[in-house]
């Protein structure tokens, strides 16, 4: 991902979705572009427009602290927007291989230590797994292979949330609000890509969703980002049905670039008896498999 295209188009993007009035200036009779104009965000940065141009035109290299926080004030961005621009210009600097976490855990081929993987056992209330910002699933508990039955059913998936958002058609009928699912995932991936330019397997998968998924490739051109640490989602289960699930994501201290979440429900409500009979069907799978193992030995 050229990262000069990459910030051109960001700042391009963050610079229409403002209006005057948000922006606290007069509107004009005639305006030809969405949102603000160069000279405005220039104003509003207390730069020249000639600078601002040149920023805009992708070249991040070199640009001082005080000016990208001018910057992100005179566009309005929230704090993953902020994340993701000066991820952006240490990736200009060459600069991103000296601040980032030396043993940043981002492929698919990291193994979990065997404490993670006892710590994810036990927790049996709800289904609990980790990622990276490809949206891979590195390690899971037994609850949360049951619930995401179907990413582990298709080989097509790799245990990948992204390819399986997009190009299975079953993601539809797990996630009822399926265009924020997918806004959320394409937000974090983008986000990833900002903190990891020249991450090959990264590069592979958005190629390979922009070819394949118009949705996609629709959603990765809005240059959206976000963090996505707390909330609350709707799904609907082949097996117990509609579930409403709390999530909390953490960041792993021990492992830089990974998240752990974990999903829960109200205590009381029927989400929570839809856990329980998730675990004991997800037991009576994993009873059958293992006497389908026996016969066959």
């Amino acid at each position: 991902m050229d990262n000069r295209e990459e910030v051109r188009e960001f700042l391009t993007s963050r610079r229409a979705k403002i209006t005057p009035d948000q922006a606290g200036l007069p509107s004009g009779a005639r305006r030809r572009v969405p949102g603000l104009r160069r000279s405005e965000v220039a104003a509003l940065a207390d730069m020249s427009v000639e600078y601002y141009s040149k920023l805009e035109r992708g070249t991040l290299a070199g640009v001082s602290p005080a000016v990208l926080e001018a910057l992100a004030r005179a566009l309005q961005l929230d704090d993953a927007e902020r994340a993701h621009l000066l991820n952006l210009a240490q990736a200009a600097d060459g600069s991103d291989a000296l601040t980032r976490p030396r043993h940043r855990a981002a492929t698919r081929q990291w193994t979990p230590h065997r404490s993670l993987q006892w710590t994810l056992d036990a927790i049996t209330a709800g289904p609990a797994f980790v990622r990276n910002g490809r949206m891979d699933i590195l390690a899971a508990n037994q609850l949360f292979r049951a619930f995401y039955t179907d990413v582990y059913a298709t080989p097509g998936n790799r245990q990948n949330l992204a390819r399986f958002t997009f190009l299975d058609p079953t993601s539809r009928r797990f996630y009822p609000d399926w265009d924020a699912f997918a806004d959320i995932t394409v937000a974090i991936v983008r986000a990833e890509a900002g903190r990891n330019p020249h991450d090959k397997d990264l590069h592979d998968l958005v190629g390979e969703l922009s070819t394949r998924s118009d949705a996609f490739r629709t959603r990765w051109g809005a240059h959206n980002v976000r963090h996505h640490g707390t909330g609350t989602k709707h799904f609907h289960h082949h097996a117990v049905g509609d579930l409403s699930l709390a999530f909390e994501g953490l960041d792993m201290a021990a492992a830089p670039g990974l998240t752990l979440t974990i999903y829960t429900a109200e205590p009381g409500s029927p989400s929570e008896e839809g856990l329980r009979l998730l675990a004991t069907w997800a037991a009576t799978q994993e009873a059958d498999r293992d006497s389908e193992r026996s016969a066959a030995n």
